[in-house]
């Protein structure tokens, strides 16, 4: 019964900690282009580098 003293104050703060973090997040944009990471791998983009040799 003691550990649910230290136990229940520790899951809402670990709770309101990911609620915080989740909120920044959406109000930082981190949502916004969810599709343009994924499309951006298949984009060629030919900048003239060649490609390393070991």
């Amino acid at each position: 019964m003691t550990t649910l003293v230290y136990l229940i104050p520790v899951a809402l703060l670990l709770g309101a900690l990911g609620l915080t973090g989740f909120l920044w997040a959406l109000r930082s944009g981190q949502y916004e282009d969810l599709d343009g990471a994924a499309e951006r791998i298949l984009i060629d983009r030919d900048d003239g580098a060649a490609p390393r040799s070991k």
